[in-house]
């Protein structure tokens, strides 16, 4: 989103008026960035739902999807369903998209092959990333053959794997200046994955559906504390059983922190992977 040189300018320059508006303009375009991000990420995740996200490929496409971010959303479909995943943006008939594999599965050599058969118009990338460009008409018939040359590495033949936790941390420490923090020690990506965060023994204050099947809960550590979380296209399964009928249980909470912007207030939120009774 914006201009790809205004981070070096901002690096570079020695002027600190300059410096201080291009932080600025940064930062709207951050926030710019994190709200199509978050209306990406829903459609692509309803998308995929109702497709299935124990397929072997997890994958969704729209019109006008900014080929920026295909990426970061391909991200959090792999995440939220453990299985490769693909995001494709089409501007008039041309489609370009971004994947992101999970470990054992090489999905660079499987859209290479798509593009020796002639199913996509473009394609490349190694064993965790790649990227491809193709037409509407190719879209369904490239996304069978892909989800079956997946299906032959083992993706999607388990269950989810163990959720990997980096550290423990309570409701009060999850604050807009730690994430502003984590975000700096980026970029982020398959190799290197942002920090999950465990939440050991939180109360849940509320658990409500919103949007079309997410979920929106409030926990707290029981001393004054709390942080809001979202679990995308989760209501409507065990998770968001266990949650919403919670009857006053403590629960272990995992997950990412990110920002969220509502009614022009930023706070941090816990965008959920898994949770467990205590």
């Amino acid at each position: 989103v914006g201009r790809a040189d205004l981070g070096a300018r901002l690096l570079s320059t020695t002027d600190p008026h300059e410096a201080a508006a291009l932080a600025a303009r940064l930062d709207e375009l951050n926030t710019e960035r994190r709200a199509i991000e978050a209306d990406m990420q829903e459609v692509a995740l309803d998308q995929a739902t109702r497709r299935g996200l124990d397929a072997p490929l997890v994958w969704a496409a729209g019109d006008g999807w900014h080929p920026g971010i295909v990426g970061i959303v391909a991200s959090r479909l792999k995440e939220a369903a453990d299985r490769p995943a693909l995001v494709i943006g089409f501007d008039g008939d041309a489609g370009r998209g971004s994947a992101r594999s999970i470990s054992g599965v090489d999905l660079g050599s499987a859209v290479q092959r798509l593009v020796r058969e002639g199913l996509i118009t473009a394609g490349g990338g190694h064993k965790m990333a790649a990227g491809l460009s193709l037409t509407r008409a190719q879209l369904d018939p490239a996304m069978a053959r892909l989800t079956e040359l997946l299906a032959r590495q083992g993706a999607g033949s388990g269950g989810r794997r163990a959720l990997r936790l980096d550290t423990l941390l309570m409701p009060g420490a999850a604050t807009p200046e730690l994430i502003a923090r984590i975000e700096a020690a980026g970029p982020f990506g398959a190799s290197a994955p942002g920090p999950r965060f465990a939440f050991p023994d939180v109360t849940i204050g509320f658990a409500r559906r919103v949007g079309a099947n997410h979920l929106k809960l409030r926990f707290s550590d029981g001393i004054g504390a709390h942080l809001d979380a979202i679990a995308f296209s989760a209501f409507d399964t065990p998770l968001g059983a266990a949650l919403e009928n919670h009857g006053g249980a403590r629960f272990h909470l995992a997950g990412r922190l990110e920002l969220n912007t509502w009614q022009g207030v930023t706070r941090a939120q816990l965008r959920l992977d898994d949770a467990a009774p205590v």
